[in-house]
């Protein structure tokens, strides 16, 4: 086998191009979902920290999979959805 060092430099870069692009495809994904799983750590400590106040008042939020992920994805302005929903009756 007669290969010469271009080919073999070639092989390399285009492997490590192929590495790469796989790499980007498969980090943006992983990154949102970190988000996601941090955000929605975050809307339960609101949760928890609403209810812990509310209870004196005798106003709680269930502690759910819908209501962790609203609060995640949209923090503050989710909770003060849920408080207005549960004034509301909703």
């Amino acid at each position: 086998m007669n290969v010469e060092l271009g080919q073999i430099l070639f092989g390399v870069a285009f492997i490590l191009f192929l590495l790469l692009i796989v790499g980007r495809i498969l980090v943006k994904p992983l990154r949102m979902l970190i988000k996601l799983i941090f955000n929605s750590m975050l809307g339960l400590f609101m949760l928890l920290g609403f209810n812990i106040i509310g209870g004196y008042f005798g106003m709680t939020i269930p502690i759910n999979l819908i209501t962790v992920l609203l609060t995640g994805l949209l923090g503050l302005p989710g909770l003060i959805l849920l408080i207005a929903l549960k004034i509301l009756g909703i």
